[in-house]
């Protein structure tokens, strides 16, 4: 396992030189590579910034580069919504015409989308090292398309950033030489830390929705499994109606397209549910700051609660964040409404004192410092 470089400092090795490739495309994947990125741009490191576009609407993309402040991709594919194996052999394509134009030094992806994958592949194919950050993760339910991505991006991958010692151990199970694995905790831990100092004075979304700190839920929901049934989502949705009558709690329900699009044809309204637009990150993270529960089938939220000290109730089976719930950060509540019931209960009740798992501020600046060590390791 590699744990630290001390041959040269971030300062002295940023002035080689360098081209970095982030490869992204969805919500999650631009807001955990931000802070790299601004790394780079602080550094004055050279880098590629391509985006797949596989998440395209402006509430999730346009909006998000804004709040954090990023750079105009230098490549936008603009893929948008297709079948997975269309979407990532598309991308594969596109992905592929710029690596061998640009030829990066390195390739750095994270997590589990299609982007990250074909992003790898890519790379991988024309001998281009990719670095996979936030490795490690496992929910071990082969169902999901994210849990075969992942899999598939850690055998891909020359060097594997992993959030902690739980992936660190998946890694090690599954094969993966521990020369590879460099525990590197998870940015997203930059991004919630320095967000927080400046989100009182960017977002007033508490006085916009009349809400009152700890005295609301906050959920997000866009699975699959749970968004293409109408029935499930009817379900879902009603218990949490039940939810919000039982506390006198409002619940605000910034909604993703996907969701908004089943809601639409099946005529699905929820009686004590705010339905809104998706949210510009500042707004989303003062509202998940204080909630007195948070309730979604995301990953992310589920670390950015952790995080938060905001108790979160998992609208899920499995997780691949089961740290969480070890914690006693997060509980697996599935999607039956007694559980569901259960559960919130539970967490309303949550003493809030757990440590978060996923490293200490400094992140991104470890993560580059030791990706700039590989490229001179290699050159």
């Amino acid at each position: 396992m590699i744990t630290a470089f001390t041959l040269m400092s971030l300062e002295s090795l940023s002035k080689m030189s360098h081209n970095i490739a982030f490869i992204l495309g969805t919500y999650p994947e631009i807001i955990k590579l931000s802070p790299l990125i601004h790394t780079c741009i602080n550094q004055t490191i050279p880098f590629t910034l391509i985006h797949t576009g596989q998440h395209y609407s402006y509430e999730l993309d346009t909006l998000i580069f804004n709040d954090l402040e990023l750079p105009e991709p230098s490549y936008n594919l603009h893929i948008g919504s297709a079948p997975h194996g269309e979407q990532t052999g598309t991308m594969l394509i596109g992905i592929e015409q710029i690596l061998l134009k640009e030829k990066p030094d390195v390739v750095l992806v994270l997590g589990d989308p299609n982007s990250a994958l074909a992003g790898a592949l890519a790379a991988a194919k024309l001998h281009i090292p990719v670095c996979h950050i936030e490795a490690g993760r496992r929910s071990h339910n082969r169902s999901m398309p994210e849990e075969l991505n992942r899999l598939m991006i850690d055998q891909i991958a020359d060097y594997l950033f992993t959030p902690n010692e739980w992936t660190r151990q998946n890694l090690l199970k599954e094969g993966i030489p521990d020369e590879r694995i460099i525990v590197s905790g998870d940015p997203i831990v930059d991004v919630v830390t320095s967000s927080k100092d400046i989100e009182d004075s960017r977002s007033d979304i508490l006085h916009r929705f009349s809400l009152e700190p700890e005295k609301y839920f906050l959920l997000t929901l866009h699975r699959p499994e749970n968004t293409d049934s109408p029935v499930k989502l009817q379900t879902i949705l009603n218990t949490l109606d039940i939810v919000s009558a039982k506390y006198a709690f409002p619940v605000i329900f910034p909604c993703h397209p996907r969701t908004k699009k089943v809601l639409d044809q099946h005529c699905i309204i929820p009686k004590n549910i705010l339905i809104t637009e998706p949210l510009g990150y500042m707004d989303f993270l003062q509202l998940e700051t204080h909630a007195s529960v948070l309730l979604t089938d995301s990953g992310s939220m589920q670390e950015e609660a952790c995080i938060l000290h905001t108790p979160c109730v998992t609208l899920r089976d499995d997780t691949e964040r089961p740290e969480t719930v070890q914690i006693g950060a997060n509980i697996l509540a599935g999607t039956w409404p007694e559980s569901i019931l259960d559960a919130v209960e539970s967490m309303l009740h949550a003493d809030k004192i757990w440590q978060n798992p996923f490293g200490e501020p400094g992140v991104s600046e470890r993560i580059i410092h030791h990706v700039l060590h590989i490229i001179t390791k290699i050159a």
